[in-house]
């Protein structure tokens, strides 16, 4: 006679090192804690706000003089994708605030981290997409309005709101950019911080930043809708706000990034 199969027991999940399973409340934490990072020396944090203010109005004024001013909205959005490595210089700060050699502003916008010149690999990626984004947005207007020289700010805008081919470029552009906006911002959230504090590779700190941002959501998705409606802010405020609300939100993604960064163990 034979013998019974033995039961197959099924295999227990691992658990996912990258999961905090932190609340939503979690990120007004962080904006409280980069709050009290900017308060704490705030001429540093406001004179990099001003530093990064200076340089949107020059991309803005140069896409102006070379006659392509239907790229300054998608070049706006795609400040989110640079946005964290623009902002390493406030991570420095943050993360010597607690020390006993606060970070000077030379300090700040002369930074050395841990990762050396995979920074520079990590940030030229970031480049990459946000260039795609500003291709992709020109081969959408070209789709929807033509090769027509482009009308002016007053009338595309009522082109834009007025007609249904508008409302299209809109809802499509829209979703397109959200795409890239969501897909850069999760690589390049924590990638930074990772490469400032870490002696890691580029590609291994962007997948890291992918991995955190996935198996966090239900904290990372309230810290990314704060960052989209604060450069919303500045945007509405003709970019003055950037020397604020820019200082603000880089503290508050270091103290995102102490929060949800894995443990040193498995190679990380």
């Amino acid at each position: 006679m034979l013998e019974p199969l033995p039961a197959i027991e099924p295999r227990l999940a691992a658990p996912d090192r990258f999961a905090r399973h932190l609340p939503a409340s979690a990120a007004l934490q962080w904006l409280s804690a980069g709050w009290a990072d900017l308060r704490d020396r705030p001429a540093q944090s406001l004179t990099y706000g001003l530093a990064v203010f200076a340089l949107s109005a020059c991309v803005i004024l140069g896409l102006m003089r070379a006659g392509l001013p239907w790229l300054i909205f998608p070049a706006l959005s795609g400040f989110l994708v640079i946005g964290p490595l623009l902002a390493i210089g406030l991570y420095e700060k943050s993360r010597r605030r607690h020390s006993d050699a606060p970070a000077t502003l030379a300090q700040m916008l002369l930074v050395r981290p841990a990762s050396g010149g995979q920074l520079v690999f990590a940030g030229l990626l970031s480049c990459l997409l946000v260039v795609l984004w500003l291709r992709a947005a020109d081969l959408l207007y070209a789709l929807f309005f033509g090769m027509l020289p482009f009308p002016g700010f007053d009338q595309i805008l009522a082109q834009l709101l007025t007609t249904p081919r508008g409302w299209a470029l809109i809802l499509t552009g829209s979703a397109v950019g959200g795409l890239f906006a969501a897909f850069a911002m999760a690589i390049s959230l924590f990638s930074i911080p990772m490469l400032l504090e870490r002696r890691v590779d580029a590609l291994t700190a962007l997948g890291t930043s992918f991995a955190i941002t996935t198996q966090n959501l239900r904290a990372v998705l309230p810290w990314g809708l704060i960052v989209t409606l604060g450069f919303a802010l500045s945007a509405a405020t003709g970019l003055l706000g950037l020397i604020v609300i820019f200082p603000l939100l880089g503290h508050g993604t270091w103290h995102a990034w102490i929060a949800l960064r894995p443990s040193d163990r498995g190679g990380t």
